[in-house]
């Protein structure tokens, strides 16, 4: 009886053994994987890449904001070098704020000439309408020939035909009154009729630009007249 027993004991566990072994080896044979959903792999990369451009657009923003507000600073401090920064930066809007912030800080009609002619002498850079506007107040203190033909080609690097018209109006005003002795009638009309071409083509052909030529048109009737009185 007890070795019946035995041999039951030992065969029960040849056989459980056997299946062990079994199992096992088509475990390793066959593997299995647990897995997140291939969707849910899917979803979690988009938003961590949303989230990455999230970032790194902040981080520009950020870069772009610290710039701007050095290079205003530098402006206001009277670098004139900001202006070819922001120029070459393609920001119009900036480009204006600091050619503004440098134009108030030009207190004297020297430091204002000075910003115009570091202005005007590069191709790069454009006069805007308040730099142009700050020029033609300074010129009325002491209108004499060689400012009046800078006045007026300031005033056309503006690009604004309104402010053009009223530079030339200005200026043969002046003229009229007396305070621009040096300058002949022919010249002045040669210089307000040169100076327009330098206008864009858009701001000639502009509802402004139509005034102006009708200013042109009787400023060079008057000057005319002048010319042939003096004769």
């Amino acid at each position: 009886m007890v070795t019946v027993l035995v041999t039951s004991f030992l065969l029960f566990a040849a056989i459980s053994y056997a299946i062990y072994w079994w199992q096992r080896s088509s475990s390793n044979e066959n593997p299995e994987r647990v897995l997140p959903p291939a969707r849910a792999v899917g979803l979690f990369g988009e938003m961590s890449r949303a989230d990455e451009a999230a970032l790194l657009a902040a981080e520009r923003e950020a870069e772009r904001s610290a710039r701007r507000e050095s290079l205003l600073e530098r402006a206001v401090a009277g670098d004139k070098k900001v202006l070819d920064e922001a120029q070459a930066s393609g920001d119009t809007e900036l480009y204006d704020e600091a050619l503004d912030a440098l134009t108030e800080r030009a207190d004297s009609d020297e430091s204002l000439l000075a910003l115009v002619s570091y202005v005007a002498r590069s191709e790069a850079l454009r006069v805007n309408a308040r730099l142009a506007a700050k020029f033609i107040e300074s010129w009325k203190r002491s209108p004499d020939r060689g400012a009046t033909a800078k006045m007026l080609h300031v005033a056309a690097l503006c690009g604004e035909a309104g402010l053009y018209r009223q530079a030339i109006e200005t200026a043969f005003q002046l003229w009229s009154d007396g305070r621009v002795p040096s300058l002949s009638a022919g010249e002045l009309r040669q210089l307000v009729e040169s100076e327009y071409w330098i206008l864009p083509a858009v701001s000639r052909s502009s509802g402004a630009g139509f005034v102006l030529k009708r200013t042109l048109a009787r400023l060079r009737r008057e000057l005319a007249a002048s010319t042939n009185g003096q004769a």
